[in-house]
């Protein structure tokens, strides 16, 4: 069957939509806009964006000062009541909570969606060097700690079927951009128990990374991990203790969660 935009039943979409939601990803990119620019941006009519951000404001999605449009703290709402019902959510916060302050660094809980590492949670302890990650953010599994964390514990066919989706962008020099090179990788995580993001997306960042699994189903649903920077994370006395405070906080929560 064809629809209206020339898809079949399989994989129609409506145009509308998604143009609506281009509109929403070029505004969060740019931050703050006019429609000129926008329009410029998106390589659309002037009047078309005009009227998207028009129906986008009225639905209280967009907000508009002195000409200019911005996303608005709808999403917010949308977003933190969402993860606030999060059973795993409501588990993890307090162990996370406990990780950054008894490690003094970055501690953070994440998830995978669609194929990609979703940071659903951090904590900065006392000594912690911000590393400027925003809750909620999206990013390629190969490029984090919690990401590799949970694809070495994916079945193989799972791991393929995100590498043929996504792919294995570079972020930097140190990204792993070989497919057999990152299966190598993920055997050694699931030997030893833990990831290691060594610079893998952000320079002089080094990460540390737990799987955490639902062990009703024994399958993997989420991971922690604390972030410091490499100088002061790279000793081995200091790397060894915060394996162990990461691996124990996984463990925990993983109790929590059956018995929740």
């Amino acid at each position: 069957m064809i629809n209206n935009t020339g898809g079949t039943e399989a994989n129609k979409t409506l145009g509308s939509v998604e143009k609506a939601f281009t509109v929403l990803e070029q505004l969060r990119q740019m931050r703050k806009t006019g429609v000129s620019e926008l329009a410029k941006q998106l390589d659309l009519p002037k009047s078309t964006v005009h009227i998207y951000l028009q129906t986008l404001q009225s639905e209280g999605f967009v907000v508009q000062d002195d000409g200019e449009y911005a996303l608005s703290y709808r999403f917010l709402e949308y977003g933190g009541d969402y993860r606030n019902e999060s059973r795993l959510y409501q588990v993890a916060k307090p162990e996370v909570d406990k990780l950054a302050s008894e490690t003094g660094e970055v501690a953070n809980l994440g998830i995978e969606e669609n194929g990609l590492r979703v940071l659903l949670y951090k904590s900065d302890g006392p000594e912690a060097i911000h590393d400027n990650a925003p809750i909620g953010e999206y990013a390629h599994m190969h490029w984090t700690a919690l990401g590799k964390a949970m694809l070495a514990h994916y079945p193989t066919s799972r791991v393929e079927s995100i590498i043929e989706t996504h792919g294995l962008p570079r972020a930097n020099e140190h990204t792993i951009t070989d497919a057999d090179e990152l299966v190598t990788e993920l055997e050694h995580i699931r030997e030893r128990g833990y990831s290691v993001e060594d610079q893998d997306r952000r320079q002089g960042v080094l990460t540390i990374g737990a799987p955490i699994t639902d062990r009703s189903a024994d399958t993997v649903i989420s991971a922690v991990s604390v972030s410091g920077p490499k100088s002061h994370l790279d000793d081995q006395e200091r790397f060894e203790e915060l394996v162990s405070a990461v691996k124990k906080t996984a463990n925990v929560i993983e109790l929590r969660y059956s018995h929740y």
